[in-house]
């Protein structure tokens, strides 16, 4: 994303069991043959899986190093469901804490389907952190009323209910969408 002079990239944080945050879409990791929970594993356990690449689950730590090589390029953090509150808490502070490592606060969004993890960012995270709710479940007022910046849909939320999208922006929240694959969605 960085060389091809993208706006943004987006990556997906798990807890491990041992407490080592790691970038993987999870909650499962596999490689074909073996699959691991990696809420459940370890990080030397989710690490002895490779990528389809031949690469390693990377750390939330080299995410950041490499983001701090160009900045023009922003990164989203979806932070994943977790197993408990707190734990989601865990990942949340964990997560804030390693990206003020980097010096990264105004180079990064939040994003989450758990109410819970929203609440948690905005709690935790520095003022004008932006943190956009994923399931498409609460109007704008009520993800505004979370401390959320933003929301970020699925498509088929927003073209059902496109009055979303002007009472968020009155609000003063920022919208996106997701997926869109076609150019008829697009326009």
């Amino acid at each position: 994303a960085q060389e091809a002079g993208w706006w943004g990239s987006e990556c997906d944080l798990q807890l491990t069991k041992d407490g080592e945050v790691l970038v993987v879409h999870g909650p499962n990791h596999s490689d074909g043959k073996k699959k691991l929970n990696v809420n459940k594993s370890t990080k030397a356990q989710v690490q002895a899986i490779p990528l389809s690449s031949g690469e390693v689950v990377p750390t939330l730590d080299e995410y950041l190093e490499q983001t701090c090589k160009n900045k023009n390029t922003k990164l989203i953090i979806e932070i994943k469901n977790q197993l408990t509150p707190a734990l989601e808490t865990e990942i949340v502070e964990k997560t804030i804490k390693a990206v003020a490592k980097y010096g990264l606060e105004k180079d990064v969004e939040y994003i989450a389907f758990r109410p819970f993890v929203c609440w948690e960012l905005a709690r935790l995270a520095p003022e004008g952190t932006k943190i956009a709710y994923l399931n498409g479940d609460y109007t704008p007022a009520y993800c505004k009323a979370m401390g959320c910046t933003g929301i970020d849909y699925k498509y088929g939320v927003l073209k059902a209910k496109k009055h979303w999208i002007k009472q968020a922006h009155k609000l003063g929240l920022t919208v996106n969408v997701w997926t869109v694959n076609k150019e008829e969605d697009i326009r």
